[in-house]
């Protein structure tokens, strides 16, 4: 785990690692979007200007659906809500205000809001790929314990590696999973409740080092590597939706065709059915979020959600007319 990568000299700026692969993400996707929008328009100038506002919207979504789901963390210190740069966002609040953000871009400037709606939809599946990355080196949505070769182990303190140590209520989980020695916590009174937490690092005594560095007996257990399921998920989305572009593309009018959702929207509609339902079904190898409704997480009753939304966007657009393209010199329908 490696949430700062390293030390700018003099200035003694950190550059975080989930930071920096957030800033890959977007330009692989704005490179990839500027690539698929070169027949939808002749000013590659809106797809720019469309990626700078909705990263501004993505990076706004993501930390303020983050804290109304841990709004309990930012209780007497509201102030902490604008404080990114010591972590909290979550993918799918940005991914929501990001997709709004651009739909008024698009009808604002009256350019063909559901082409460039499907190409983005390739785009943030590829800015997937990098994002799960900068959450594994940062140490969040991480997984299951697993006793498998490609599990991994976080280190002390990490997110993990304390969600194990702890009983967690919210995951329906009485007992630690990793039981360590009292001496390993701090002990104080509060309200009149005994309270503990861990021991940062270098408080342990050398012994406990030792343990914890040297010998299984007290390191992480192994877990599943969700963040990087989660990033292969993101390239093979990507590559399943511009596949599914491409079909649309190579029909020419689809007016002439019988071929069902090559309609521009229709790719935009199937990310939501594709991600829905990979996510639905990862949340059962993560241990991260607690659980909301009837055993289930808040992803996962979203993700349900944005399977029917998907297939509604798309029986939706398959009855629409084509949208229209504008160019620079003339305005011209399918």
């Amino acid at each position: 785990m490696f949430p700062e990568l390293f030390e700018i000299p003099f200035v003694h700026w950190t550059v975080k690692s989930y930071g920096l692969m957030m800033v890959i993400a977007f330009l692989a996707a704005i490179t990839l979007i500027r690539r698929l929008s070169r027949n939808i328009t002749s000013d590659p100038q809106h797809i720019t200007n469309a990626a700078l506002y909705s990263l501004i919207a993505g990076v706004a979504g993501s930390r303020l659906f983050y804290v109304i789901h841990h709004f309990d963390q930012f209780q007497g210190r509201l102030l902490s809500v604008f404080a990114i740069w010591e972590g909290g966002l979550e993918f799918l609040g940005g991914v929501l205000l990001a997709i709004a953000v651009i739909g008024f871009y698009c009808r604002f400037h009256k350019l063909p809001v559901r082409r460039y709606l499907d190409i983005l939809a390739i785009g943030l599946m590829l800015a997937l790929v990098f994002g799960r990355i900068g959450c594994f080196l940062y140490g969040c949505c991480f997984g299951k314990p697993a006793d498998l070769p490609w599990a991994v182990r976080f280190p002390y303190r990490s997110e993990a590696y304390s969600s194990q140590v702890y009983p967690n209520l919210q995951r329906n989980r009485l007992q630690p999973q990793l039981r360590l020695p009292e001496d390993f916590f701090d002990y104080y009174y509060e309200n009149g409740k005994t309270l503990y937490s861990l021991k940062s690092y270098k408080d342990l005594t050398p012994e406990q080092k030792k343990y914890l560095v040297d010998n299984d007996k007290y390191r992480s257990l192994p877990v599943h590597p969700t963040q990087l399921y989660s990033s292969v998920n993101g390239g093979i989305l990507a590559l399943l939706l511009y596949l599914f572009w491409r079909r649309g593309q190579k029909t020419g009018n689809p007016k002439k065709h019988k071929k069902l959702f090559i309609k521009p929207g229709c790719t935009f509609g199937l990310m939501f059915v594709l991600y829905g339902a990979t996510r639905f079904f990862m949340e059962f190898i993560r241990d991260d979020n607690p659980f909301e409704f009837w055993s289930l997480t808040i992803s996962q009753i979203i993700g349900v959600g944005m399977i029917v939304f998907g297939i509604i966007l798309m029986v939706i657009f398959e009855k629409m007319k084509p949208d229209v393209i504008v160019s620079t010199a003339k305005q011209s329908r399918d």
